[in-house]
């Protein structure tokens, strides 16, 4: 049994807090996986490499209304997947042995295995390779250990195999049809990136839309065009997969009856779940959410003193962002126990990196109205400012919504090129009480650029000072 000072279990998000600051404590990092986390290895990085590499492949299937005539001659799946992790697995290697051996380091164990506790302070990690175990006992926890794929309980499925985000990027050649179970962000990347490479996609949606829980106008708006790209079923329950002379035989249950397609490879992109049952946490008196979110206070503090959460383990908004600022909240808790500060939830973005591009911040309307909280819109098309001439998009638009009284910014859609940066003047208006006129008229907006689209949906609101 070892007694440390700090254990932190998990190496994304949680890996940041040890810094030099934590020289004078004994410090142990425990890490099942792969070191570095989700957005390292499978998440936000990798798969945005490859939606990088998905855009430039679509552009000749759009280029020629611009008078220029391009062909996609082909894809070299190999060289695609091999750019992407022989810059990604040396990242991660490379923090695992800055940790290790690097004399910055001497004060900090790092273990490869997964942590179980066994009491409220004590952690009994069984090592990656060897089964041997270590008890390590500590003063104070951190838990980041993230999340992993939903599997969904469709017959045959487990028997039949199958991939999820983890896994599906480093697939050995590019199927010729691929089926994808979900429609959220992670199933609307993914069908965009193999799609663009020549795949012959089809996704499946219980819901009647594609990434439902965004504004309703965005949701229709992104369904209508992905249908356009590839297949896409909507309202079609996945009820048995089994493998066929051909391939993965699918069966779906619709309103119109049964149905069947056939596909070389599958991926199940439903959501993703916290890693809290791996934690053995009835060990110690953490709380949980019904959904296995560890229960945490504004300060990141869990029901037990000097036990703290971050990131997936604990945050509904499952995004590295979050996670980065919930770990920035956890280190300074931790170094200054007498001058704590709270997470600051109230303005979290996202963005949806498919085609098109999607971003939102604050209420939906449909949000607003479900809570009484009165609104007004002002939308913007990138088809009427200068930039969406140049570009011919006739479908992207960006919405606001606004206290009709203070001008205040409740919430920003975007749905077009570069959304994820389109947008983000407004989150910066929102975080620092800048209402719409304000921003609107009390700076330049760069002509003509795509920022532009913000500047006209705000002057379209129908403010009442206005």
């Amino acid at each position: 049994m070892t007694h440390y000072d700090l254990v932190v279990v998990g190496t994304g998000s949680g890996n940041t807090i040890v810094t030099k600051q934590f020289a004078d404590w004994k410090v142990a990092i425990v890490e099942r996986g792969t070191f570095g986390g989700t957005c390292l290895n499978v998440g936000c990085i990798p798969t945005k490499m490859f939606v990088h590499t998905a855009d430039l492949a679509a552009v000749p299937s759009h280029s020629s209304r611009l008078g220029v005539d391009e062909q996609l001659t082909g894809v070299r799946w190999p060289d695609i997947r091999d750019r992407v992790f022989g810059r990604i697995d040396p990242i991660s290697a490379g923090g695992a042995e800055y940790r290790e051996h690097h004399p910055n380091n001497v004060n900090v164990t790092l273990y490869h295995g997964t942590g179980r506790f066994t009491a409220e302070r004590e952690l009994t990690v069984t090592a990656n390779e060897g089964g041997a175990t270590e008890v390590l006992t500590a003063d104070r926890f951190v838990l980041a250990a993230g999340s992993r794929p939903i599997v969904p309980d469709i017959t045959g499925l487990a028997e039949t195999g199958f991939h999820t985000s983890e896994t599906v990027m480093r697939l050995d050649e590019l199927p010729r049809r691929l089926g994808i179970i979900g429609s959220g962000f992670v199933a609307a990347e993914f069908a965009h990136v193999f799609s663009s490479l020549g795949v012959e996609v089809t996704l499946i949606a219980r819901s009647q839309l594609m990434l439902r829980h965004e504004d309703r106008e965005i949701a229709q708006r992104y369904t209508e065009l992905a249908q356009k790209a590839y297949t896409v079923l909507i309202d079609h329950e996945t009820i048995r997969v089994h493998r066929g002379d051909d391939g993965i035989v699918v069966k779906t249950l619709s309103r119109d009856g049964a149905a069947e397609l056939v596909v070389d490879e599958l991926l199940v992109a439903v959501g993703r779940k916290p890693n809290s049952d791996l934690l053995n946490l009835d060990a110690t008196g953490i709380e949980l959410e019904s959904d296995g979110r560890v229960v945490v206070d504004e300060f990141q503090e869990t029901a037990v003193a000097g036990i703290y959460a971050l990131g997936d383990l604990c945050s509904p908004y499952q995004l590295k962002h979050v996670a980065n600022h919930e770990a920035r909240v956890v280190q300074h808790n931790l170094l200054h126990p007498d001058d704590r500060i709270e997470s600051d939830h109230r303005f979290v973005p996202h963005a949806v990196f498919g085609s098109p591009q999607v971003a939102s911040v604050g209420l939906t309307e449909e949000e607003a109205i479900e809570r009484g909280v009165a609104y007004v819109v002002g939308k913007q098309a990138y088809a009427d400012i200068a930039y969406g001439w140049a570009m011919e998009d006739t479908t992207g638009f960006a919405k606001i919504l606004a206290d009709p009284d203070t001008g205040q910014i409740l919430g920003c859609h975007v749905i077009g090129p570069q959304a994820p940066t389109v947008i983000q003047p407004v989150i910066q208006a929102m975080s620092f009480g800048l209402d719409a006129h304000t921003m609107a008229r009390g700076q330049y907006w760069i002509h003509p650029a795509m920022p532009e689209l913000i500047e006209n949906a705000l002057l379209n609101l129908k403010l009442k000072e206005s």
